[in-house]
């Protein structure tokens, strides 16, 4: 396991020494197409490699002309399983933190729960890498009122950390009967303006905890985001509970 994962690592650290080279040879193209299209002349520092670059330009389509990053490959295969998360706290947790916990057990299709113990982040994330976990969630907590949530995909990443605001939870309200019972199913995924491309990334690392669910399954979950505040929202039928996040 060890010997796979500095292989893995190497191969990731390579892809991404590669991006400058092919962002760099990219704008070369770009600049030669530029200037074919417009009927300008080639720019001087391009005129040794023209041949070769429209060689090459004339081979491209519209999806190999952009050139992929590692951001590309870090969801590459999200498609071929369900994702398997790790739910964890910081240390020592308070009841209310341990309780919320629980609840994300029931947001999050797959999670496992696990007590944080004396456990540092380093043997937790190798202890996933080794049991194939997707992600890992480590909530925060101040004063016993959660706070913050870290959300890393493994083996190498995105890892993102949310603020958590005026979180509601089913034991915070106190008509029981008006909720009812929490489903396991997976949920359809509503995500509302993540349009920028640094909210097409936070979409991915949402979107990407949740498996794919059946078309006539009745839960549904939404990420909505307005001035960069994600409101999130669960849906059951009839049954509405409500978080800002």
């Amino acid at each position: 396991m060890l010997r796979r994962n500095v292989r893995l690592r190497r191969e990731y650290i390579y892809r991404k020494s590669l991006e400058g080279k092919e962002r760099l040879l990219y704008e070369k193209k770009r600049k030669i197409k530029e200037a074919l299209e417009e009927g300008k002349p080639i720019p001087t520092e391009l005129r040794n490699e023209e041949a070769a670059l429209r060689q090459q330009i004339d081979l491209e389509d519209e999806h190999t002309a952009v050139p992929r990053t590692h951001i590309d490959d870090e969801y590459a295969n999200a498609a071929e399983r369900d994702p398997k998360i790790l739910l964890t706290t910081s240390r020592n947790p308070s009841a209310p933190l341990t309780q919320f916990v629980k609840e994300l057990k029931f947001v999050f299709p797959n999670a496992q729960r696990m007590n944080r113990g004396g456990q540092v982040i380093s043997e937790i994330i190798e202890t996933c890498r080794a049991h194939d976990f997707t992600d890992v969630v480590l909530v925060h907590e101040h004063r016993g009122v959660p706070d913050g949530i870290i959300i890393s995909h493994l083996p190498f990443g995105p890892t993102a950390y949310f603020g958590l605001l005026n979180v509601v939870t089913r034991h915070d309200i106190k008509d029981k009967n008006a909720i009812g019972t929490m489903p396991e199913a997976y949920p359809h995924l509503i995500l509302n303006n993540f349009s920028t491309k640094l909210g097409q990334r936070t979409a991915n690392i949402l979107k990407y905890l949740f498996p794919v669910p059946k078309p006539d399954t009745k839960r549904i979950i939404t990420f909505s985001n307005q001035s960069d505040y994600i409101s999130f929202r669960l849906v059951v039928l009839h049954t509405l509970a409500d978080a800002s996040v």
